[in-house]
């Protein structure tokens, strides 16, 4: 992780893509660490019956990856304002590999600093599969 960006962010920026493979381990372990012991996320025959192929990713996984997205490019100096909303468009199941990304599409000048709106997005082998609006303060 940076402490702060190289040059002052610009709208269009993209941020460094984060690539992570979705393994049962990796969800039993995010699992235990948020307690949502929801079988959907650790089953696949669970997640099968719920239209998912196998065994998903939830919710707080995404948004933490999200965050480790934003603080790699940005540093851990900066604020977040807002998170959403988050769009699950498909399932992030065991076997993908998720690319998590972003893009700066706008800076507007506050009381103590920038705020930064982000748009970060996840895709896996099948496309987009989450979507999710960040806005960050930078003082």
């Amino acid at each position: 992780m940076t402490e702060q960006l190289a040059k002052a962010p610009a709208v269009g920026d993209v941020l460094p893509a984060i690539e992570i493979p979705i393994t049962l381990q990796r969800l039993v372990m995010e699992a235990g660490a948020n307690r949502d012991f929801s079988l959907m996320h650790h089953d696949s025959a669970v997640a099968q019956s719920a239209g998912a192929s196998a065994a998903f990713a939830n919710t707080f996984f995404l948004m933490g990856m999200f965050e480790r997205l934003v603080r790699n490019w940005a540093g851990s100096r900066i604020r977040f304002k807002k998170i959403g909303p988050l769009k699950m468009l498909n399932f992030n199941v065991v076997g993908d590999t998720l690319l998590f990304r972003g893009k700066v599409v706008a800076i507007d000048e506050v009381e103590r600093g920038e705020k930064w709106l982000l748009n970060l997005w996840c895709e896996s082998e099948r496309g987009q599969t989450t979507t999710c609006m960040v806005e960050v303060i930078k003082e």
